[in-house]
């Protein structure tokens, strides 16, 4: 985060604008929406600025004349807009040595703060920003954010504010509370707001409150749920909608280790995060006490999120757990994630079947149980199948040795896909009789996908992602 974003409350404090054109005019008008009282100071003043001090006449002071160090005393902000760069580089250092925010425009690095793109629908304001790399990108961004919220949204935030006190009395628990907002904030509430039946709006909201307090079954006890979510393989804009919007509303989130930082970030700010991820031979939390703490959060009134990386349902686990919530009555929905198999072959450029290579594709675990790998090796061991290994990093070169001693050719293709989908995206290309030791010798770091077929020979064709990670991408690519 290059910059922590703020909102300032500025009305009826002093702030100072160097610079009297176009683009002073631009901040002073900012400035006057948010109630500040302005000192603005050059020789020279554009018409649009005098035409502003006579409409707020008790905020905007003009001072024809050249700047000062003395100007800066007492002002809460400072904004340099001239076009003399050397004055604007002089009035930041005074103001930084003295600790007020200064902002000089059109030039970042000059500035200990930055003004953003601002929505505004009172009292609910949204500001974006670039860090002053791209204006134009932040305009953008505001004029589709405006597109999507509704005029009168600022209606609908006073009226939560008029009944924030009566709610808080009539409601005790704090994630019954949050669900009556929830329901009033997105629901026939909201859009009586939105077509300017308020009245209509006020009625509503106290039946349901009413109803709501009433409910001898409403307490928290009572609301538990669980979601079990699939994150996918590491992009955040593989998610569904579906697990957003979960993940949004969740009290509490139990996540993997497989779970991408970016995905995590999707996550509702506020919720309890608790990390029970495992990996080879260190398993934070036991697959027994995450099944019991699911239940537990959930007979709390929590609605918890359960965000399992790739598809829960495929080597995740999520069977045994939501078998566990089922026997103990507690309510739970199921939202598939895209499988690790199925993202990172994509974004390897590697499909899983094809009309001339493969007809079937299979998923197997290359986890070791007591060190031993126990799998049908003749069944595998078959051409014009796809054969895709999960977990498999560790027990890499084991795989490859018994493939080919059950019979499958030695110079079978073969892919080792490290972090699968992710900016880091790494993909290793060759075949089963070297693959192993051509690993060894790169530092190759879980997570990783094997994938084996003759599939594989298609990723030189076919590969579109973050191609400057393929190792030795130009030499070692198998052939058809």
């Amino acid at each position: 985060m290059d910059y922590l974003p703020l909102f300032h409350h500025i009305a009826a404090r002093p702030c100072l604008v160097v610079g009297g054109g176009d683009i002073a005019l631009r901040k002073v008008r900012t400035l006057c929406e948010a109630g500040a009282h302005i000192s603005l100071v050059a020789p020279h003043i554009c018409q649009g600025l005098n035409d502003m001090a006579q409409e707020y006449p008790a905020l905007l002071t003009l001072l024809q004349r050249e700047y000062c160090d003395t100007d800066l005393d007492n002002v809460v902000l400072v904004i340099a807009a001239t076009s003399d760069q050397p004055l604007n580089a002089a009035i930041s250092a005074e103001a930084q040595q003295r600790n007020i925010p200064v902002n000089v425009v059109d030039n970042p690095a000059l500035c200990s703060v930055i003004f953003p793109a601002i929505v505004d629908r009172s009292p609910i304001q949204i500001a974006i920003t670039s860090s002053g790399t791209s204006p134009v990108m932040t305009r953008l961004l505001r004029g589709r954010i405006e597109a999507l919220l509704p005029g009168n949204l600022g209606a609908l935030a006073k009226l939560a504010a008029r009944y924030r006190d009566k709610v808080k009395t009539l409601l005790a628990g704090e994630s019954q509370r949050r669900r009556f907002w929830e329901n009033v904030l997105d629901g026939e509430v909201a859009e009586a707001v939105y077509a300017g039946n308020h009245e209509q709006a006020d009625q509503q909201l106290l039946t349901q409150l009413e109803a709501m307090a009433a409910d001898a079954g409403s307490d928290d006890q009572a609301s538990g749920e669980v979601y079990l979510v699939g994150a996918g393989p590491g992009d955040p804009d593989l998610l569904t909608f579906r697990a957003l919007r979960l993940m949004q509303q969740a009290d509490v989130v139990l996540h993997d280790r497989l779970v991408s930082p970016p995905v995590l970030a999707m996550v509702r700010r506020d919720a309890e995060r608790i990390y029970v991820g495992k990996r080879a031979g260190d398993h934070a939390v036991s697959q027994t006490n995450i099944n019991r703490l699911l239940v537990d959060l959930a007979k709390q009134g929590k609605r918890v999120l359960r965000l399992k990386g790739g598809d829960p349902f495929i080597f995740g686990r999520g069977g045994e757990e939501i078998e566990r919530l089922a026997e103990e009555g507690v309510p739970f929905q199921v939202v598939p994630g895209i499988t690790a198999a199925s993202g990172c072959a994509s974004y390897a450029g590697i499909p899983l079947t094809h009309r001339d290579f493969s007809q079937s594709v299979q998923f197997i675990t290359g986890h070791k149980k007591d060190y031993q790998l126990d799998l049908n090796w003749s069944n595998l061991a078959v051409p014009n199948q796809t054969l895709v290994f999960y977990m498999s990093l560790v027990s890499l070169g084991d795989i490859c040795a018994e493939l080919v001693k059950h019979g499958l050719a030695s110079d079978t293709p073969a892919a080792l896909v490290e972090k699968g989908t992710k900016p880091e995206q790494r993909v290793v290309i060759s075949d089963l009789a070297n693959l192993a030791e051509k690993v060894a010798g790169l530092k190759v770091r879980a997570p990783t996908l094997l994938i084996i077929g003759h599939v594989v020979s298609l990723h030189n064709k076919l590969a579109w992602f973050n191609t400057e990670n393929v190792e030795d991408k130009n030499q070692e690519l198998i052939n058809e």
